[in-house]
């Protein structure tokens, strides 16, 4: 199996959804087998300080996934990243030890921290450029993210993609819509694909094909934005506010959705005539056995100002029925 080169440190209780979304991402452009995350590349019974020291060895780039809780003060009023032993303290540490690329990427609207609030083998983490990904364009943000991988990678575009060409503005529909951070490798490759043709003399020009008119497009409900539901879980006392952030265009989903008010990126998402649909994992804590992960498939129409919602849990120690959800818009 081939070393991974993508290392991804993370707070468990900070950004563990996004570390999970942002992990198959990367792992469908570059492999899996390039991206380590401790969830998947741990197995039971390794011992998790030698793991985290060889994979961080093996990488090229160390993604810093950084969010509001990031910096989190203990019981004792000092945020957990000042103790030595602190894990998330360790694989940094070490990544800027030996050189790596060490990338911070700022979710939910944490700021990148100062030199004053890192310890001193973390100093050199405040300089580093930082990407930010936001829950509302999580998709375009994790292109950027891998146009800005492939040469720290040593990586290049497929050899059958086409060339990149630059076209003027003036040539392209509604170019006010065009937004061209958002479309990273795959959107340049499409433009890519635009040739212009010499004109032909008009005795050799054919005639026009004519062709059925195309079919209108779906329209895609509003369903864009932050919405909160009061939610009761089928265990007692279980009654929890949960909020859904949603973006994307046309059949896209992206976003984010909370389970235990825990926040995690939403994997598979999708709009089309029998609504919305998506997924979310979480992590269910295995006592003194290994943690188990959780897949939360989420299904839903909008019904006027309300998300009519079904969640189904599958992979739980325990079943659970599915949880009907009604989820109204919120300020952002």
């Amino acid at each position: 199996m081939a070393q991974p080169q993508i290392f991804l440190s993370y707070r468990r209780d900070d950004t563990a959804g996004y570390a999970r979304a942002v992990g198959d991402a990367l792992g469908r452009v570059f492999g899996p087998e390039r991206v380590f995350i401790d969830v998947d590349d741990i197995g039971a019974g390794q011992a998790f300080d030698h793991s985290i020291t060889q994979a961080v060895q093996g990488a090229r780039v160390l993604l810093v996934l950084i969010g509001p809780r990031w910096l989190a003060p203990q019981a004792d009023g000092r945020p957990r990243l000042l103790a030595a032993d602190d894990v998330v303290r360790q694989e940094v540490a070490a990544g800027l030890a030996q050189g790596l690329q060490v990338v911070p990427l700022l979710f939910d609207g944490a700021a990148m921290p100062g030199v004053a609030q890192l310890p001193d083998d973390l100093h050199p983490l405040a300089r580093r450029q930082a990407l930010v990904m936001d829950a509302r364009r999580f998709a375009a943000d994790t292109d950027r993210l891998v146009v800005a991988l492939r040469p720290l990678l040593g990586d290049v575009a497929p050899e059958n993609a086409p060339p990149t060409v630059v076209l003027p503005v003036a040539v392209l529909p509604n170019p006010a819509r065009w937004r061209w951070p958002a479309l990273g490798l795959a959107g340049l490759a499409v433009v890519g694909s635009l040739v212009w043709q010499w004109r032909t003399p008009p005795a050799q020009v054919p005639a026009p094909a004519v062709t059925p008119a195309a079919a209108p497009a779906a329209v895609r409900p509003a369903i864009n934005g932050r919405w909160q539901a009061d939610v009761v879980y089928d265990w007692p006392n279980a009654k929890f506010t949960e909020t859904l952030v949603l973006d994307g265009e046309g059949s896209g989903l992206s976003g984010t959705a909370t389970f235990l008010r825990v926040r995690y990126g939403i994997l598979e998402g999708r709009v089309d005539g029998d609504g919305l649909h998506f997924v979310i994992r979480s992590r269910e804590q295995g006592g003194s056995g290994p943690d188990r992960e959780v897949t939360h498939r989420w299904r839903g129409t909008l019904v006027g100002d309300e998300l009519r919602l079904v969640m189904q849990t599958e992979g739980a120690t325990q079943p659970h029925a599915p949880v009907q959800i009604r989820a109204r818009r919120s300020a952002p």
